[in-house]
């Protein structure tokens, strides 16, 4: 029985996920995304053409290639044909499992709401609804992809629902107006039928038909609402266990685990964030990474690798290998910095303590190279280059396995 392999984030997302998913999609029958909404998104570029994907799975480039939106996903009917529109012929390419739950525009609305009245203590949500639409799952009150088969037991679920929390959508002044919603839905369940059904059961069939699936995560581990920066996270487990809970995929059948981090850190929001760089360095990493939310178009806070933080993902979802990207976005630096350790109450540590917002960090400084730009061999790489994948995959104790010099798909060296 073949398994399933993992790619997965090890920072704040936005490591290049979608490139590397897309590499490999070529190579597998099947692609799942696992957790997230459209809140995340992928940018992936092919012959120069940048192509933006926020639910649809990177997989959809290989025309050979299933791709699936697995049950941990909170899907948006609005957004998942709205970025269907540009692929043609997806029936029986494209599938969305029946126990998704889906946004709808209330819930954006009460993100947006919730969002205004913390102020300064915002969390920095993209606004999408994914919070409200992950709470009404657990709360056991969610809206389901499946339900869009019985629109009538539908919109008694949602008159419902509206009933119920009358009183908290006119204190956070969200309006729903049911009649709107009624054709909404309507005409969602007209256009998405034919790409509903158990995709837990479809992932079970492939494997024992020894197809090979990729499992797909959007965001990174240190956003995990278990294990990340808490409260300074999304709604979902961004970690390899939620490979499992958002597809119904057991451990046993998880394979190869891949992570992914950038040469760099960034991340998105507000929240702790030790190696970041106020100064120059970091608006020069955002210019030259063009670090600009897929999703929000929101610059994107940068600073130096962060060992520690990638020590401990790695270690959380257990990954075999990492992938660097973006190694091309430090060339031309005089010297490199990176994040080896912090300082906490006087005392050096290794590791991720719970109130991160009080650590310092402790830097090791490298120099610079040239140019990576296009190289596809490792040896071809400059010696200070080298010796700074070599760096990384010493203090993280996890080997690398792949290192983009590019954001074109074929630029990347594997190793």
């Amino acid at each position: 029985m073949n398994r399933a392999d993992l790619i997965v984030g090890i920072q704040w997302g936005d490591e290049g996920k979608g490139k590397i998913v897309d590499l490999l999609a070529m190579n597998y029958d099947v692609v799942s995304r696992y957790q997230g909404g459209h809140n995340a998104g992928h940018t992936i570029v092919v012959d120069d053409k940048k192509i933006a994907l926020h639910l649809i799975p990177s997989g959809i480039l290989n025309p050979k290639a299933i791709n699936v939106i697995g049950n941990g996903v909170v899907v948006s009917p609005k957004k998942i044909l709205e970025e269907m529109k540009p692929f043609e012929n997806l029936e029986g390419r494209l599938f969305i499992s029946d126990k998704a739950h889906m946004i709808l525009d209330y819930h954006s609305d009460i993100d947006i709401a919730r969002e205004k009245l913390r102020g300064k203590e915002a969390i920095g949500t993209t606004g999408k609804g994914i919070g409200p639409a992950y709470a009404d799952k657990i709360t056991r009150v969610g809206i389901r992809i499946g339900d869009l088969n019985n629109i009538d037991k539908l919109l008694k679920k949602i008159e419902n629902y509206i009933s119920l929390n009358l009183p908290i959508l006119k204190a956070l002044g969200v309006e729903c107006d049911i009649n709107a919603l009624e054709s909404e839905v309507r005409d969602y369940a007209q256009k998405l039928k034919p790409f509903i059904i158990d995709t837990t059961k479809l992932l079970w069939n492939s494997l024992n038909e020894n197809k090979k699936v990729l499992l797909e995560g959007a965001q990174g581990s240190m956003l995990d609402i278990d294990h990340g920066t808490y409260p300074f996270v999304t709604s979902s487990n961004t970690t390899a266990s939620g490979a499992c809970s958002g597809t119904g995929l057991s451990p046993k059948k998880i394979g190869k685990v891949i992570g992914i981090a950038k040469a760099y850190c960034t991340r998105v929001g507000n929240g702790p964030f030790p190696s970041e760089d106020l100064g120059y360095n970091g608006d020069r990493l955002a210019e030259a990474g063009a670090e600009f939310g897929t999703t929000t178009g929101r610059k994107r806070r940068c600073g130096w690798f962060d060992v520690p933080l990638a020590k401990y993902a790695s270690e959380l979802n257990g990954c075999d290998e990492l992938a660097i990207m973006k190694l091309d976005v430090l060339d031309g630096f005089e010297k490199i910095k990176i994040c080896i350790a912090y300082e906490l109450n006087g005392n050096k540590i290794d590791y991720i303590p719970n109130d991160l917002d009080e650590v310092t960090p402790i830097y090791k400084e490298f120099k610079g190279w040239n140019s990576v730009v296009g190289i596809r061999e490792f040896d071809k790489l400059p010696q200070e280059a080298k010796d700074y994948v070599k760096v990384i995959e010493e203090f993280t104790n996890t080997r690398v396995g792949m290192i983009s010099t590019s954001a074109n798909r074929s630029d990347t060296i594997t190793l």
